[in-house]
């Protein structure tokens, strides 16, 4: 209650304090009484105003000493979500049977309620898959597969530790020393880890992280550095994890494995541990998860295109519910593509999906979230999304439902350590919110040592922020009421000291040499990708020939007198490598799209092959395609980024929309020629542009 009322600048009432902390307005009454002895002691008071409320009256510095007090509180009693959580984290830790008096001596409360607690922790092991075997004079103890103990200490350290905490002990370097004693929730879960360890394997993944071709967000960055740290604990226990040999195996084409192989063979020449190769596919995943995009497209070829028309299935079908025009949301489709890969597998495999968020995002968007609901029921009949994995989608679609364009001044700084949908959210959030921000950039707080928060007007945080001299404002990712009148407050306090109005618009600065000569260059990358693959673009039919294989080697041959490929024996083991992960049949079309990288192309390539027979192939959806039309791309393994968003928008075009689709299996080169080249020029335009 005293933190609430110190975060106000506005009187509030009884019945509002109540409301926002659960509680009764007697109860609230009561406290009061029992805070005005802690206000006192820091030279403070509670002003009450009838038909007002009441409100904190006092010096700026001296709220801000309480404040501290506060948070160095020791807290030696939990409540009773915590209870169970210390209780959960103990059996876990256990490897014998635990009496229920060593517990309930240990959390300072009856025998009667450590049972009760495990009855109620029955309904979470259950989602876990694990046991609980409770017998007289045998005491309780936990049995489950191991993979799911580790999922459940993840899901404890998720909900219980904030990822500020972590940050926190990262950047201290995690010395024993500093290490706080009290006996929190977060400090018992972090127990689980050596603090050691944590060091080495953050400095380890730093050194790695560079060689990713994107950002990993706080949240992603601290999952990583914890699940290797549990993962390696266990490991020492002569615990170990078994992972999908098949899913495995297509792993381990992507850049991801790469880097996941690398930070564990590195790992295990440091402790001296051999490291299963299931690990790689656990970290592979994390990786894949982690994606975020700020500068950069997600690249359709890069994911299965499959994913991509369900992806837009499901655009279409909250489009079409909702009145709006999502496909024109130029990235919703990309980011959608990059969080549905790995978040299918996860659902398919069984495997914890974590969002702290998720009780806010349903109650913000309870319509839309309804919708998503129905929406995924109806594109992935054969999955269960929980709210968890829903409530991410929710945040894509609101996003992109929040994005509005204004003339306005000011520049702020969003830093947020919940992932990218969430911090791309709140950033539009403000946009939409506040008329006078003129830009919202988001950063981690591992950035924020590398940019100059001066430049900013407005700086908005989702954790607490320490050694930083600027003012910032600490607001919920959903952004509150109570968040918004503190940003309109400080807003009002910049236009009066920088004599700014709501009526200044935003002025384009004159072109300089440096903007042209940028433009050029961007012009010159995407036209060296777009041209060679605009003149390598031909139709050739392929007859007489019964089996995708053969229609392959016949078209890889062709490809390699074109000179596009070395050896086309090797690029045709890689395209069937390719059809095996899954179905690439375009539903409601004679087309299928067939593709992969591999040392052995020299360029990229796209061509269009009739087919006399056609073949039967799966298609993305599950349902058999007639391909009465093979649509090949490849590409040198080590293509540049511009390249592969070439590629990418053109798989792109294939699910488009009816016309598109039409045109790809009309078997006209030239009509199909021409339009590749006016939907490329339109993509490098805008490109350019965008910049």
């Amino acid at each position: 209650m005293i933190e609430l009322l110190l975060s106000l600048h506005d009187a509030i009432t009884i019945r509002q304090l109540a409301n926002e902390l659960d509680v009764s307005e007697r109860t609230v009454h009561r406290d009061l009484k029992n805070a005005e002895e802690i206000f006192r002691q820091h030279d403070l008071s509670i002003h009450k105003k009838a038909g007002v409320g009441i409100s904190i009256v006092g010096e700026l510095e001296n709220k801000q000493q309480l404040k501290l007090a506060i948070l160095q509180l020791e807290h030696t009693d939990y409540t009773p979500e915590e209870r169970q959580a210390m209780i959960l984290t103990t059996l876990l830790e256990a490897n014998e049977p635990l009496k229920l008096y060593a517990l309930a001596n240990e959390l300072h409360v009856t025998i009667a309620t450590v049972s009760n607690d495990l009855d109620i922790l029955q309904p979470l092991l259950e989602k876990y898959e694990l046991q609980l075997v409770r017998k007289r004079g045998y005491g309780v103890k936990m049995e489950g597969d191991e993979t799911n103990k580790r999922s459940a200490i993840s899901y404890l350290i998720s909900k219980h530790v904030d990822e500020s905490e972590v940050i926190t002990l990262l950047r201290k370097n995690i010395e024993k020393q500093s290490q706080d004693q009290t006996d929190t929730i977060s400090n018992r879960l972090l127990g689980l880890v050596d603090r050691t360890k944590l060091t080495i394997i953050e400095q380890t993944i730093d050194q790695m992280r560079q060689k990713l071709p994107y950002e990993l967000a706080d949240s992603a960055y601290v999952g990583l550095v914890v699940h290797l740290a549990l993962a390696l604990e266990r490991l020492q226990k002569g615990e170990t994890i078994q992972f999908d040999e098949a899913y495995l195996r297509e792993l381990e084409d992507s850049a991801e494995y790469t880097i996941a192989k690398e930070i564990l063979n590195e790992l295990e020449k440091i402790f001296n541990i051999p490291i299963p190769n299931d690990e790689t596919g656990y970290i592979t995943m994390h990786l894949l998860g982690a994606k975020l995009r700020y500068d950069h497209d997600y690249l359709l070829e890069e994911s299965s295109l499959d994913i991509a028309f369900k992806a837009k299935e499901l655009i279409e079908f909250v489009s079409k519910h909702t009145d709006q025009s999502f496909m024109a949301e130029g990235h919703i489709l990309n980011d959608l593509v990059a969080h549905l890969k790995p978040a299918i597998y996860r659902l398919q495999q069984g495997m914890n999906i974590k969002n702290p968020l998720v009780d806010e995002i349903e109650k913000d968007y309870p319509q839309l979230f309804n919708l998503i609901e129905t929406g995924v029921r109806h594109v992935f009949p054969a999955l269960t999304f929980p709210k968890e994995e829903t409530a991410y989608l929710v945040l894509h679609f609101a996003s992109a439902l929040l994005k509005v364009e204004d003339n306005v001044s000011l520049k702020a700084l969003v830093v947020c350590s919940s992932g990218i949908g969430t911090s791309k959210m709140l950033a539009t959030k403000i946009s939409q919110h506040f008329t006078e921000v003129d830009s919202v950039e988001n950063h981690s707080l591992f950035a924020l040592d590398k940019i100059n928060p001066s430049d900013y007007d407005l700086i908005v945080s989702t954790v607490p922020i320490k050694h930083i001299r600027k003012e910032y404002i600490l607001a919920s990712p959903m952004l509150t009421k109570t968040d918004i009148h503190h940003i309109n407050r400080k807003i009002r306090q910049l236009k009066l000291s920088l004599n700014i109005t709501t009526e200044m618009k935003k002025t384009k600065p004159a072109t300089s040499k440096q903007d042209v000569q940028k433009r050029l260059y961007l012009m010159q990358q995407y036209s060296n990708q777009v041209v060679p693959i605009l003149n390598g673009f031909y139709l050739q039919p392929v007859s007489g020939v019964e089996h995708v294989e053969t229609v392959l080697q016949t078209i890889c041959d062709q490809l390699k007198e074109r000179q596009v490929v070395n050896n086309s024996k090797k690029v045709v083991a890689k395209l069937l490598k390719r059809m095996e992960m899954g179905g690439l049949g375009i539903p409601d079309s004679s087309l299928a799209l067939i593709h992969t990288r591999s040392d052995e192309v020299i360029k990229p390539s796209f061509s269009i092959h009739p087919l006399h027979p056609s073949i039967q192939v799966d298609g993305m959806d599950g349902n058999p395609v007639v391909m009465e039309n093979l649509l090949l791309m490849i590409s040198p393994e080590n293509i540049e980024e511009v390249g592969l968003e070439v590629l990418s928008f053109i798989s792109g075009l294939l699910i488009k929309d009816g016309e598109s689709k039409n045109l790809f299996q009309s078997q006209d080169q030239e009509a199909i020629s021409t339009y590749l080249a006016q939907q490329l020029h339109e993509f490098i335009t805008e490109k350019i542009d965008s910049e």
